[in-house]
């Protein structure tokens, strides 16, 4: 899935004690297009199998009056209602913006806090930790056929917390910007650069 780089932009407060990156979740260009696609497809195949059962032609670019019903056009429907199902998920998943949320570091309350949006408000993710805790911020980047490119966050009994969205890895450039500004406001350790 396409991401963009203004899509993760930090925000400061006039007073540099809040660093806030937002992280898209599935609003993304690529979702759109995807969800367009289907949108169509769908469409398409409905109105073939309705076209083949009515025996009325439904779509000015094709004859789906020779198909007979039983079985093509019923496939047909059965795809059909399928993809318009899929589209509706889609659309749902898009307009709260799964996944969705923020990596938020406050030096003026010590805190950090991840948060991601889920299925609705008693599915979203939030968790608090102490700057204190943070032991270090950890990159990795694996290239090749499956390219990964993540920013972790080490906290004491915690393990390492993924900072970075899900989707296309970002480019080098950006990881390692963002990266050198958070272990720069947090004042911990960089590893894996």
């Amino acid at each position: 899935m396409a991401t963009t780089q203004s899509q993760s932009s930090p925000s400061q407060s006039s007073q540099s004690q809040i660093l806030r990156y937002n992280i898209i979740g599935a609003r993304r260009f690529s979702n759109y297009c995807f969800a367009a696609i289907v949108a169509i497809g769908a469409s398409g195949f409905l109105l073939a199998g309705i076209s083949s059962f009515l025996k009325v032609n439904l779509l000015p670019f094709s004859e789906p009056l020779q198909l007979d019903f039983v079985p093509q056009g019923l496939a047909l429907s059965f795809y059909g209602v399928a993809g318009t199902l899929l589209e509706i998920y889609l659309l749902y998943v898009m307009a709260i913006d799964y996944g969705g949320g923020y990596n938020e570091f406050d030096r003026n309350s010590g805190k950090i806090t991840i948060f991601r949006r889920g299925r609705n408000k008693n599915k979203n993710l939030e968790f608090t930790y102490k700057v204190a805790d943070v032991q270090a911020l950890r990159v990795e980047i694996r290239n090749g056929l499956n390219p990964k490119r993540s920013l972790y966050l080490r906290v004491k009994g915690k393990g390492d917390l993924p900072l970075t969205e899900v989707g296309q890895p970002i480019s080098l450039t950006a990881l390692e910007d963002r990266a050198a500004e958070i272990a720069k406001f947090l004042a911990v350790p960089l590893e894996g650069l």
